[in-house]
C-alpha cells in the first residue's frame, strides 16, 4: 500500500475513534425541534442527559439509529425507558398483568353480532380462537392487530432494539414505571369502552392502515408536532383519555427524572407522544428550569 494511502487511513481512524470518545458537549444541535433526539442540561446537572422518543413497533429494516444517538447512549450511565426491557421475568408478568378483572370476557362488552365478528376476524386473519382470548384486555387484543397494519413481516420494536445496543455498550436498564403500572392504567379506561374501539378497528382496517401509515412516516421524519396532533385525532387518536395515557405518566416521569438528572447522566427513550406539547415531556422538563435542546438524529 502506497505510503500516502496508509497515511490516509490512519488519519480516517484516528478521527473515527476521536468521534466516538468525543464529550457529550460536542454533538450536534439541530436547528429546529424536528426532531426525537434531545439534551437535557441546566440547573444542577453536570454532565447532560439525553430524552429519545420511541415507536413501539416497525418494520425492521427501518429501525436505523444515528451515530448521534449511539454516542449519546455511550455517554450516560444510565438507560431508562418506560418499563425495565432487560427485565428476565417481563414475559411471564405481562401475561399475568393481560386478564381483565373480576372474571370480565369481551363477550359481556360487544353485542352478538360483534361478538361474531371479532370470532370471525381472529380465527381467518390472526389464526387463533377468540375463546382463548376472553379474558384479555381489549386494549391488548388491538396491540395483536398491529401487524396486520405493516407493510412488512419482520417487525421490531424501536425499544427491543435500544436494549440491544445498550447492552453492546454494557449499560445498566431501568424502567421509569412497573407492569403494574401500566396494567393499572389500562384499567382505569372502561372495558366497554376498550371493546367498542377493538371492533371499531376490525371494522375499518383499510383507514387504520392509513392512519398507521401516516404515524410511521411522521415519526420516520421527526415530526413531533403532527405526532401531537394525530394522537388527537377524533377518529382514530385517544384525546379523550390523554390525561391518563399521557399526562399524567409524564407528571409521574417528570418527579423521578427532577430526583435522577443532578445525580446522573440518563438516556431516557419513552414513547414519542409522550414529548411534545405543553403537557409533554420537552415542556415540562423546560417550565422546571431545565434547558432541553434539540439535537441532530439523521
Amino acid at each position: 500500500m502506497a505510503p500516502k494511502y496508509s497515511l490516509y487511513l490512519l488519519a480516517l481512524l484516528f478521527w473515527q475513534i476521536s468521534a466516538a470518545q468525543q464529550p457529550a458537549e460536542m454533538l450536534v444541535k439541530n436547528n429546529d425541534e424536528n426532531t426525537l433526539l434531545w439534551q437535557i442540561e441546566g440547573k444542577g446537572i453536570l454532565k447532560p442527559s439525553y430524552l429519545f422518543g420511541t415507536f413501539h413497533l416497525m418494520c425492521r429494516e427501518d429501525i436505523q439509529f444515528s451515530n448521534q444517538l449511539k454516542q449519546a447512549i455511550r455517554s450516560a450511565d444510565t438507560v431508562y425507558m418506560e418499563l425495565d426491557m432487560d427485565d428476565p421475568t417481563m414475559l411471564l408478568k405481562g401475561f399475568l398483568m393481560m386478564r381483565m378483572k373480576e372474571g370480565k370476557k369481551i363477550s359481556h362488552f360487544v353485542t352478538p353480532e360483534e361478538y361474531s365478528i371479532l370470532s370471525n376476524f381472529f380465527k381467518d386473519s390472526l389464526h387463533m380462537p377468540i375463546a382463548l382470548l376472553e379474558n384479555v384486555k381489549p386494549y391488548f387484543l388491538i396491540a395483536l392487530l398491529y401487524p396486520k397494519l405493516m407493510p412488512c413481516k419482520a417487525t421490531s420494536g424501536v425499544e427491543e432494539e435500544l436494549v440491544k445496543l445498550s447492552k453492546q455498550y454494557k449499560k445498566q436498564i431501568k424502567g421509569l414505571e412497573t407492569l403494574a403500572f401500566q396494567s393499572a392504567v389500562f384499567d382505569s379506561i372502561p372495558y366497554e369502552v376498550q371493546a367498542k374501539e377493538l371492533v371499531k378497528a376490525i371494522n375499518n382496517m383499510d383507514s387504520y392502515r392509513q392512519y398507521f401509515d401516516t404515524m410511521l412516516d411522521v415519526y420516520k421524519n421527526q415530526q413531533l408536532a403532527r405526532i401531537e396532533t394525530l394522537f388527537k385525532d377524533k377518529d382514530f387518536g385517544a384525546e379523550e383519555y390523554q390525561e391518563v395515557l399521557l399526562d399524567k405518566r409524564n407528571q409521574n416521569w417528570l418527579v423521578q427524572l427532577k430526583e435522577l438528572l443532578p445525580q446522573q447522566s440518563v438516556f431516557v427513550a419513552v414513547g414519542a407522544g409522550h414529548l411534545p406539547g405543553n403537557t409533554g415531556l420537552i415542556s415540562l422538563l423546560r417550565k422546571e428550569g431545565f434547558t432541553v435542546t434539540p439535537l441532530l438524529n439523521q
